[in-house]
């Protein structure tokens, strides 16, 4: 009777991880073979990693990214020129934390969103806030913002993610209402965060995608500078299960 308050007690602090293990372990009779310090070590172990998994499932949620991917999976068999030491260090993250970009280009099907993707659930899984979207979709929200007057307000919360991951840039040539958005959300995280930019188009080609001068300059010395290239070749890998 104790044992079952003491499971609805934790049930009610919502030490959820914590109640599940002590069930456990007192239905074990091994569980005299533990110390007060082992038992008590046990319980937290477990409530840790349950709100850790809690975390990292709500990261994901919310980073909305387009495909299931990860670092562990990724294909270095297909010539593409992708280095694993490139991707090894790109997964510790300390480059989020210094606030330094990855630029990602390469013809269709080679794996950029994939490759974008991984590097993103590798930061959820450091505990950092990620943003997934594609650059059609994102220039049509910051246009309906625009118009509802809340576009200071979807440009803060763009700003405020760790890691934002814009993919697709360059399908069409930027229009002058979409360069100029483009600008003010590279301005906005520059040196304060970390942005992902996938591209079917050449880096060295984004001044003319982007289109005017001024504002292309402005852009590509922000994304440019401190980043990682990963600039992928070959042939499409879409019949492939994996990247």
């Amino acid at each position: 009777m104790l044992n079952e308050q003491t499971v609805s007690k934790m049930h009610s602090m919502r030490l959820l991880g914590m109640a599940q293990t002590f069930k456990e372990l007192m239905e074990k009779p091994q569980r005299s073979d533990l110390t007060h310090e082992e038992f008590i070590g046990l319980l937290l172990d477990a409530e840790l990693t349950v709100r850790e998994n809690r975390k990292l499932y709500r990261l994901l949620g919310n980073a909305k990214l387009k495909q299931e991917a990860s670092i562990e999976d990724m294909d270095y068999k297909q010539p593409r020129g992708l280095h694993k030491q490139i991707i090894l260090e790109l997964s510790d993250c300390a480059w989020i934390e210094n606030h330094q970009n990855l630029l990602i280009s390469g013809p269709t099907g080679v794996g950029k969103t994939y490759i974008a993707c991984a590097v993103g659930t590798a930061a959820c899984r450091k505990g950092w806030t990620v943003f997934y979207t594609r650059a059609p979709k994102l220039f049509n929200m910051m246009f309906a913002a625009r118009a509802d007057g809340s576009y200071l307000k979807a440009l803060n919360k763009l700003a405020k993610f760790n890691l934002l991951i814009i993919d697709d840039i360059g399908i069409s040539n930027l229009n002058e209402v979409e360069r100029k958005d483009l600008l003010e959300i590279v301005e906005e995280r520059h040196l304060n965060s970390a942005t992902i930019i996938a591209s079917q188009i050449p880096i060295k080609d984004w001044y003319q995608v982007i289109g005017d001068p001024t504002i292309a300059d402005a852009v590509c010395d922000r994304l440019l500078h401190n980043a990682f290239k990963i600039e992928l070749k070959g042939d499409s890998m879409r019949k492939k299960t994996k990247t």
